[in-house]
Formats: structure tokens, sequence, C-alpha cells
């Protein structure tokens, strides 16, 4: 399931990242892609070692720790480090698969990607082309989100960054290992805690159909997550 996360960063965010990425050298973006990808990647990146890179992430890390949608959606157990990497001048990414495990930067501990993430950090009017476009069995999506705005969805998911044609794409990207494994047994959970929340509104936390389904949703919880 693709899921559209709105505001993770605000304006004033965005635009503090962006000052401060044009500051520093950005690298060829094949210094941190599979032997696959190699041939099909074409953009530009941080440096995952310069400080500005880990700075940034740890910004991101924390507005994720407290938006309910998100968390509502992806069930996080563990989320890497975020990257920043930058498209112009045609450059593109081809169509790809990303890698089902990867190591935690710093550390000899990995995860097993279950979630894609990508956080825009340009206006959809800044740039042409650049397009993430992600495939499903419902067909091909286009993605061009509002600065600030994440789309999240399943790292099994071939996708691709079409050619920026004119202007700048810059977004951050990142994975995640969920809870709970399955995406279809994700996105059940997701639905009914949204219909859950959207009970508490109308009929109050301690009406007994709130209640019930409440515990429905950590029964299911408690079953399936992987901890």
């Amino acid at each position: 399931m693709i899921h559209h996360i709105p505001n993770v960063l605000s304006k004033e965010q965005v635009t503090y990242f962006r000052t401060e990425m044009a500051k520093v050298e950005w690298i060829d973006g094949q210094n941190t892609t599979g032997s696959l990808s190699k041939n099909v990647k074409n953009n530009q990146q941080l440096d995952v070692e310069h400080p500005l890179t880990q700075h940034l992430g740890d910004i991101i890390l924390h507005e994720l720790s407290h938006h309910a949608l998100f968390t509502s959606a992806a069930l996080p157990l563990n989320i890497l480090s975020p990257y920043f990497n930058r498209y112009e001048n045609g450059e593109t990414f081809g169509f790809h698969v990303d890698n089902a495990i990867r190591w935690i930067h710093g550390s000899n501990k990995r995860i097993r990607t279950d979630l894609s993430c990508t956080i825009f950090l340009s206006e959809p009017e800044e740039y042409e082309g650049g397009e993430l476009v992600v495939e499903d069995t419902y067909g091909y999506h286009e993605v061009k989100l509002p600065a600030g705005d994440m789309i999240l969805y399943p790292s099994t998911s071939v996708h691709e960054v079409t050619p920026v044609t004119a202007g700048c794409r810059i977004a951050s990207f990142f994975w995640l290992q969920s809870m709970i494994r399955d995406d279809a047994d994700r996105h059940m959970l997701f639905n009914l805690d949204q219909s859950i929340q959207n009970l508490r509104m109308e009929l109050g936390d301690a009406h007994a159909e709130v209640v019930k389904l409440t515990s429905l949703y950590h029964n299911l919880l408690r079953k399936w997550a992987e901890i």
C-alpha cells in the first residue's frame, strides 16, 4: 500500500534544510548504491559521513517520532538514518528494487527493508520531470508531492525517478523495518486504526464499540508483531 504522509517537515524546516545543503559539496550518488543499481542510477547525494547528513536526518526522525499518521501506516520497529539526494540536468534513477537487507550505518546490525520513504524537499513547480514512479499490482503511480510531505511505499515495489529536465529535485530517502512484516496485514491494521480514530472523535473513548475495536486492534498487533 502506498501512503501519502503530509507535513512531516514544516516549510520553515524545509527552508533550513535547503539553506544548509547549499553550503556543502554533493557527491556522486553511485558511491552508495549496489552493483545492479549502478547501471541505472545517475544523481547526486550528500556524503553519508558528513555531519550535516546526520544532523538533518535526526530532525526527520524526531518529527516522525510523534507523527500519528506515519506511525499508524508504518508501525516502525527500526528506521535507518535518512539520506539526501539531488537530481538536475537530466539526472535520473531507472527502474530498480531496493535491497532487502541493509546495514545500520556505523554498526554491525542489519534490518529488513519493509518500507521505503521519500520526503520531498523541493516544491513541484521548482522542477520538471523527477516523478517518483512506483509499480504495484494496480499499475504505475506517479508521485510528486509538496515540499515537506512524504511518500511511504513497500520496498518490494519496482520504482524509478524520472529524468529531471529542468530545475532541481531535492529529497530525503530512507528505509524502515516494520513490526508487521506482511504489507496486507499492515494495511488492515492501518484501516482499523483509522476507523477507531474516527469513532473516538464521534462517540468518545469510553463508548463500548470504541473499546471493543481498540481491543481487537491491539490483539491483532500482539498476534502479528515481530519485535
